[in-house]
């Protein structure tokens, strides 16, 4: 063989080898997949040769440094794997303390698989780059890592619908770049951080389904871009800060299903709030009467308190009021008439202390 040729092969060799991945990510790579099982799509098939950062399902590499920086596995999708089997995912095993050796990983998607157990490996709050944890729809439990908040770099932290346990841990506020909180449907327990409002990136908190117990911080409304706010189905206690009605952009309030108590406030009649549900509570009291123009609700649901008086007749100057629910309080006197009431069933009246009148037995 002529030098020439030996120095091509040379040459190509060297080239393809820096076009892989290290073999450091490789062999992490290999170690996360060993704990897992999958044996419906085969979706690790593709995970052979040594380059990691080629045609491996779920697997992507940055182009400049060939680092592997995505981890992409859902198993509820429209890939072509899904489609042939024309089943969902199913995995079992867990999320293995070796994906922390992927120092540049940017994202860690290991969605809806049912099966996956284990915990959340203290060592992922390591990762510098993470921006997207993402962990829904298995049965991951244990604690949320109490160094979260080093992940500095975090937008989206879902881990709703698995068996997650143990306080939201302080360190969660020092995520200051945090927009997607997703912890929904878990068995969280504790209160809410006093300084939850240090989350100032934050557009959607969804916490519902847990064991969340204490108050509502009133703090959480200098949370200016926060536009989703449900806490429904917990623990939480005393009353509803009257400074939430006041926010910019807050558009849906779930506070149902708690143990809230005191009075409406009535900045949430007339807020930018659409959806507001605030229904299986101890709140008593009159429905404030200041409804207005500002006023559009989807969904207002105050059923199953115990509010007392009349129904206020500025609901009738509503822009619009679609689904609205008023029974099981203790109200009482003439349900108004015209829009909204007009289209409103019965049962959004019912088991209230006097109500009368359309479409209830006339007064």
């Amino acid at each position: 063989m002529g030098l020439g040729l030996v120095m091509i092969i040379v040459v190509a060799a060297t080239l393809a080898a820096a076009e892989a991945c290290p073999p450091s990510d490789r062999a992490a790579l290999m170690a996360f997949k060993a704990a897992l099982h999958e044996p419906h799509l085969g979706i690790f098939n593709s995970w052979t040769g040594t380059d990691c950062c080629k045609n491996w399902y779920g697997v992507s590499c940055d182009q400049g440094t060939r680092r592997v920086a995505d981890i992409n596995l859902r198993g509820e999708s429209e890939d072509p794997i899904f489609e042939r089997a024309h089943r969902t995912g199913y995995m079992t095993g867990y999320i293995s303390p070796a994906i922390c050796k992927l120092p540049r990983l940017s994202s860690i998607t290991i969605a809806d698989w049912k099966g996956i157990t284990g915990v959340i490996p203290q060592c992922i709050t390591a990762l510098p780059f993470l921006r997207i944890l993402d962990l829904i729809g298995n049965k991951i439990g244990g604690p949320i890592p109490v160094g979260i908040g080093r992940l500095r770099r975090l937008t989206v932290l879902n881990i709703a619908d698995n068996l997650i346990s143990g306080p939201i841990p302080a360190s969660i506020t020092n995520l200051s770049s945090l927009m997607h909180l997703d912890l929904r449907n878990n068995r969280i327990s504790g209160g809410l951080p006093r300084d939850f409002h240090r989350l100032g990136m934050l557009s959607r908190a969804l916490l519902s389904r847990n064991q969340i117990s204490g108050t509502i911080p009133p703090s959480i409304s200098s949370i200016y871009r926060l536009a989703d706010l449900d806490l429904s189905l917990n623990r939480l206690e005393g009353p509803i800060p009257e400074s939430l009605g006041k926010m910019a952009v807050l558009a849906t309030l779930n506070l149902d299903g708690n143990m809230v108590s005191g009075n409406i406030p009535a900045s949430l009649m007339n807020s930018a709030i659409g959806n507001l549900n605030l229904s299986r509570n101890k709140l008593e009291g009159r429905i404030p009467n200041v409804f207005g123009p500002r006023s559009y609700f989807t969904v207002l649901d105050l059923s199953y308190n115990k509010l007392t008086g009349p129904i206020p007749k500025s609901i009738s100057s509503a822009s619009y009021i679609g689904h609205m629910d008023l029974s099981h309080n203790q109200l009482c006197g003439p349900i108004p008439a015209g829009s909204p009431f007009d289209h409103l069933e019965a049962s959004s009246f019912t088991y209230n202390a006097c109500l009368c009148g359309k479409p209830l037995k006339a007064c």
